[in-house]
């Protein structure tokens, strides 16, 4: 806008109505300018200002008025004036946002603490991708934690953002982190996951909670999954995608037999209890957990990530790197912008020799 009108004083001083004085109104443009730009964007609408007065002066051959000089007087008082208030502005908004960043970075540290490189039979790596470049933590969990029972591991996404979304990961996350020590079987792992999301959906709404938005809505799908000392995976899965196994270059999904409902969703459970479904995976297979924003990731062409076929293409990584390579793959695919929040989740079987 500041720019905008720059340009119309110009037009109006080469036009028949130069006679109407615009130095008033050029005057005033770089205070317009410090309230959205920063010192580089006032200081170039000053310069403007001053470039349009000098032009049309000359132009009209206006030189020896004192309004002319008191005009270019104000314009220089202004713009110095605007040009240090936009500094200060930037300067306080940079403070309060790297604040937040550190606010937020450690929130995240504590929500989704870092896995270790390497637990009992298996090797862990992890990656968390914000849709927002802003964004530290979101909706989306995972955690993994080794058990008496064998290497536990949990990965879900929240409905919904924002506040409301992080404080059910957390009372997610900390059910599994509380049961996964106690309770032999992984059904009863999650129930303790479903009855945390009930115990915090059934408190009052929240000053953070959007208008309108219903406590019923609340759910999360959830996958939970163990690697006992048996080569084997048994998984829990509850309205989650499915994980995928990378044995010897291919990719196949752990479908689940008897499909479940999300967390918070237990009234459309009608069919017999559920139990943990268990799947091959021997020594040098690949597991990798995630959530939907990595397979729901669009190209241009409105195509989904094709996960499998990157998991593939890289298959003879280290953990680091093979996620590595992975997020290069959907950055590229999706242009650079995600839509939602991405997990993954990689384990790696080790041999006995390991």
């Amino acid at each position: 806008m500041p720019f905008a009108i720059v340009l119309l004083g110009l037009a109006i001083e080469l036009s028949p109505a130069h006679v109407l004085y615009t130095g008033p109104l050029l005057t005033a443009m770089p205070a317009l300018a410090s309230l959205t730009m920063g010192p580089k964007g006032t200081l170039s609408v000053a310069a403007g200002a001053l470039g349009v007065s000098l032009i049309t002066t000359t132009l009209h051959h206006a030189w020896g008025g004192q309004q002319i000089y008191s005009n270019l007087l104000g314009l220089l008082v202004v713009s110095v004036a605007s040009v240090t208030t936009s500094n200060a502005v930037r300067t306080r908004r940079q403070s309060e946002l790297d604040q937040v960043r550190r606010v937020a970075v450690a929130a995240q540290q504590v929500l989704l603490r870092p896995v270790p490189a390497r637990l009992g039979p298996v090797r862990v790596a992890s990656l968390y991708l914000a849709a927002e470049s802003e964004a530290e933590i979101g909706g989306d969990l995972y955690e993994v934690v080794q058990t008496r029972y064998g290497v536990r591991m949990i990965v879900g996404d929240v409905r919904g953002k924002g506040l409301p979304a992080v404080r059910l990961a957390a009372a997610v996350l900390g059910a599994f982190r509380e049961a996964v020590h106690y309770e032999d079987d992984l059904v009863e792992v999650m129930d303790h996951c479903a009855a945390a999301l009930r115990r915090e959906s059934a408190v009052p709404d929240a000053a953070d909670r959007p208008e309108g938005e219903e406590r019923a809505e609340d759910f999360v799908t959830a996958l939970v999954a163990e690697v006992p000392d048996e080569a084997v995976v048994r998984v829990v899965n509850r309205g989650h995608p499915p994980p995928l196994v990378l044995h010897r270059g291919t990719v196949h999904a752990l479908t689940p037999g008897s499909p479940l409902p999300p967390l918070g969703l237990e009234d459309f459970i009608t069919g017999p209890p559920a139990k943990a479904e268990s799947h091959p995976f021997p020594p040098g297979d690949r597991l990798l957990l995630h959530t939907d924003g990595v397979i729901e990731a669009r190209d241009p062409h409105n195509d989904f990530f094709p996960l499998p076929q990157a998991m593939e293409a890289v298959h003879d990584c280290a953990p680091p790197e093979f996620l590595a390579r992975l997020h290069q793959a959907l950055i590229r695919h999706a242009q650079g912008r995600l839509a939602d929040d991405a997990a993954m989740l990689l384990v790696d079987r080790l041999g006995e020799e390991i």
